[in-house]
């Protein structure tokens, strides 16, 4: 009796998982307007620069934007593909604040040699102590530095889209948002067995999750292609220097104020990386998310929501994905309790319970693939969908694990930054894009 109990309980919450996991997936899909919401404004104000020789039409742009480059113990080849990105934006008004640490001697000295060849990058330099050093702190010291209207993140990985900035801009003036949180997309999804599992759960944050926790009041932010206006920025002290979720924490604290956050997409402007090269590195990345998560969800600064059902939808969105992580260990665990005990036939339907919403996630990521094909004509082979769906259950597995370290690590106080490390995968061939012009590009001598 006891043992059928626990796998119904066990088999109901699975379930509710596995339904609001689909909800989200599904949520940019679901109704023509919510795609639509989720798109760049459509305006195209230009105006005929006569300055110009000859004259040509140039956007029209109402903001400046200073943009940070957090790096560390990056390879110089990285650096430089998406510093060449962000000079060749079409907007005209940027600056770019490289962000490292005193002690990362290499990275130093490709940044200030970056530097000295364009006025519009500078340098900033992290003096906390050894072994206290991550991204918020180093995010936090070049905020000071920073002089225009809005503050945007680039990882040291990312490769921005040209007209990236001048769409957002429009996005500002356009819905008079406080935030634009823009779409990331992991490239390259050939290099290992996990890496399109990787791929195709930042496509699904980004071109669906995101836009519906946006809509409700309440977001989770990305911590790359992200822009919030510098005042806000300074207002709320930036980012939390202790959390591993620094983004994350950003978007509770504004989203308690009742800032305007706005999320957009569209193929041509998504910012590109790439997934973690080895099993190891995507275990510690997604340890130090979860383990930033458990810090946001203890903080509780999203408690101060002010309705109960917002409250509700932070609380769940901030342990959900502990949850569906959790489920890749128990849910087979069920199942098998339930046809290997002596348990009624009921009971042993109920455990199936989870399997149908989990089923149709599978078939809905199959056609998510194929979209996302259509889109960024990336060539996705038969044997690419067989992959996604094959891999399915041990990568929730390893996600199991990495919230089990987490959890580990949160009981010991054992709150060290991992870095993941970035070999440019995204670079060559189909996973660049052609994503930066070769105009203003930084040229560095070996």
């Amino acid at each position: 009796m006891i043992v059928s109990l626990l796998l119904v309980l066990v088999a109901l919450a699975l379930t509710a998982v596995a339904v609001t996991t689909l909800w989200w997936q599904m949520h940019a899909w679901l109704l023509p307007d919510h795609d639509d919401r989720a798109r760049y404004p459509g305006a195209d104000d230009t105006v005929l620069d006569l300055n110009q020789d000859p004259p040509h039409r140039r956007p029209v742009v109402r903001r400046s934007f200073s943009l940070i480059m957090p790096c560390r113990e990056e390879e110089e080849p990285v650096m430089r593909a998406t510093l060449d990105a962000l000079l060749a934006q079409s907007h005209p008004h940027v600056e770019v604040i490289i962000s490292v640490g005193h002690d990362d001697v290499p990275t130093v000295e490709t940044a200030h040699r970056f530097a000295a060849r364009d006025a519009r990058v500078r340098v900033s330099v992290n003096h906390d102590p050894v072994g206290t050093k991550n991204k918020p702190k180093q995010l936090n010291d070049a905020l000071l530095m920073c002089r225009n209207e809005v503050v945007g993140v680039f990882d040291a990985e990312s490769l921005a889209a040209p007209d990236l900035l001048v769409n957002v801009d429009r996005v500002f003036s356009e819905r008079d948002a406080d935030v634009v949180q823009g779409a990331v997309h992991l490239m390259n999804y050939q290099d290992s067995w996990f890496s399109l599992r990787n791929c195709m759960e930042y496509r699904i944050w980004f071109r669906s999750r995101l836009h519906g926790h946006a809509l409700s009041g309440f977001i989770p932010l990305g911590g790359n292609t992200v822009f919030v206006r510098r005042d806000l920025l300074l207002e709320v002290g930036g980012w939390d220097g202790s959390c591993l979720a620094e983004d994350c924490d950003l978007g509770v604290r504004l989203s308690t104020r009742g800032r305007r956050i706005e999320v957009a997409y569209d193929p041509s402007l998504v910012t590109r990386e790439e997934t973690p090269e080895r099993i190891p590195q995507l275990v510690k990345q997604r340890t130090r998310w979860a383990l930033g998560f458990m810090q946001v969800l203890s903080k509780g600064d999203w408690k101060r929501l002010p309705t109960r059902s917002r409250r509700v939808h932070a609380w769940w969105t901030l342990v959900q994905q502990h949850a569906v992580a959790f489920a890749g260990l128990v849910l087979p665990v069920a199942v098998l309790t339930a046809f290997l005990a002596e348990v009624p036939p009921l009971v042993v339907l109920v455990t199936l319970l989870p399997l149908v919403p989990t089923l149709a996630m599978l078939a809905f990521e199959v056609l998510i693939l194929r979209e996302w094909d259509e889109e960024m004509q990336l060539g996705v082979r038969f044997r690419d969908y067989v992959r996604l769906v094959v891999s399915m259950p041990f990568y929730q597995v390893l996600l199991a694990v990495a919230v089990v370290r987490a959890l580990v690590k949160y009981v010991t106080g054992d709150f060290a930054w991992e870095k993941t490390a970035h070999v440019g995968s995204h670079l060559t061939g189909a996973a660049s894009g052609d994503a930066v012009p070769a105009r203003d590009r930084v040229e560095v001598a070996a």
